[in-house]
């Protein structure tokens, strides 16, 4: 048996990626890690290429905006192109954004061996922690913040990157054009593990966090909407929960080294990006989901079939 781990990246530096992180907390247990890398403007290329590891393989790809334009499909274009250089019988997908929780590979890997001849089981669903602002802030309300997603399928034919690359499908003889379509697709029959993701994502420099927000906005709606600033405002953080964890190894340097704390502030109004959050209904039903309902999500959507759990004592 055997595990592919895969991602896509442009612009690491520029805009604050932790994808050394990303790559680093997978890389003792792939056999190999394919690293699709877009047209960079920075130094990214030497970033990749000075990990210490033969399992990396990089691609090499020019990101075609113009095709691609709306709706995040570029994303999952560049994803499809990882994918399906991965020679793994499953393949693990993190985003550049991402890092998996300490010792998070026992459980993948017992669980890629228990399901290696169960065809049934399509993919696996990891649980997510989402950061927000600061590195002991995060994000509790589930329905901004998505509790599970699709991190590793089986090495399939018609397995495809979907959406904006949040996730994967099914799609039978598909064209590699419409990313976000739902006809002639189907959600996979996935296994939810014990076992996290931390999506440090809304948890960078606020100063390149600005770039990165312009940059979304682009991919998804073709121009950018939001007034440019010389820094990204993550509001009052004093409203939301205070992570007590423990953050991966390889995330200690890049969290000791941070230099951007007077960005933050714990005081006043949020700005539109969080007010949706915590309007009063919002903050009523994240409550119920959390504290009654263990973290099921009230009609809430999901790009999967779960098939079982694994890893759970």
């Amino acid at each position: 048996m055997k595990i592919s781990g895969f991602t896509i990246i442009r612009n690491a530096i520029k805009f604050d990626f932790p994808i050394v992180e990303s790559i680093s907390s997978a890389l003792d247990f792939v056999d190999e890690f394919i690293v699709v890398m877009g047209d960079n403007s920075d130094e990214t290329e030497a970033l990749i290429r000075n990990i210490p590891s033969s399992k990396i393989k990089i691609i090499k790809s020019d990101w075609d905006t113009k095709k691609y334009h709306q709706h995040g499909n570029i994303y999952a274009h560049q994803t499809d192109i990882a994918l399906h250089h991965c020679a793994g019988d499953w393949c693990l997908y993190l985003q550049a954004d991402e890092v998996l929780q300490q010792d998070a590979g026992k459980v993948i890997i017992a669980a890629c061996n228990h399901y290696l001849e169960k065809k049934e089981v399509e993919g696996f669903l990891l649980k997510y922690i989402h950061f927000f602002g600061a590195y002991d802030r995060y994000v509790d309300a589930l329905h901004f913040a998505y509790p599970l997603e699709i991190r590793i399928v089986r090495n399939h034919p018609d397995i495809h990157s979907w959406s904006d690359a949040q996730s994967f499908r099914m799609i039978p003889g598909f064209n590699h054009e419409n990313y976000a379509q739902k006809e002639g697709t189907r959600k996979l029959n996935c296994v939810e593990l014990n076992a996290y993701v931390y999506h440090y994502g809304w948890c960078r420099d606020p100063r390149k966090m600005v770039k990165k927000v312009e940059e979304q906005q682009i991919m998804h709606d073709g121009v950018a909407s939001v007034k440019q600033e010389a820094y990204f405002d993550y509001g009052n953080l004093s409203r939301l929960p205070v992570f007590k964890g423990k953050h991966p190894d390889v995330m200690r340097n890049r969290i000791e080294q941070t230099d951007w704390l007077q960005y933050l502030r714990y005081t006043g109004t949020n700005p539109e990006v969080l007010k949706k959050q915590f309007r009063l209904k919002y903050r009523i039903l994240t409550f119920i989901e959390n504290k009654i309902l263990g973290g099921r999500l009230i009609a809430g959507f999901k790009n999967y079939k779960i098939a079982g759990k694994f890893g759970f004592k």
